[in-house]
């Protein structure tokens, strides 16, 4: 069993496609997604439009490409043990890959919705 736990007027239940839930008010069936996210690269206010512009962002933070996987765009940082692991497609970037650049570069990226 997996999904995300919500709380909502004092009830608390487990949604296990919460990018999919139906919004109260919405046709039977129809998924409406709610708050979208970027990720924003803090210095500069900059939203990550695609992987080019975070390429960049993580080259200058000392990041290196990391050629292991060819289904995936992996960086590695040589003073750490971290890998930030992305799909090759930039419309599979999801929240849980930005929070992830997040939290290995702490005051240098946020999520931010949209």
């Amino acid at each position: 069993m997996s999904g995300v736990w919500v709380f909502k007027n004092g009830v608390v239940r487990l949604v296990e496609n919460p990018g999919g839930e139906v919004v109260e008010g919405s046709r039977q069936g129809s998924s409406v997604r709610r708050n979208n996210k970027v990720l924003i690269h803090t210095p500069t206010d900059e939203a990550i439009t695609s992987y080019a512009v975070l390429e960049r962002k993580l080259y200058s933070l000392g990041w290196e490409r990391y050629y292991d996987d060819p289904d995936l765009l992996q960086f590695h940082k040589r003073s750490t043990v971290h890998l930030i692991s992305l799909p090759k497609d930039f419309n599979k970037f999801k929240p849980m890959h930005m929070y992830d650049i997040v939290v290995k570069n702490k005051n240098v990226f946020q999520v931010r919705d949209m």
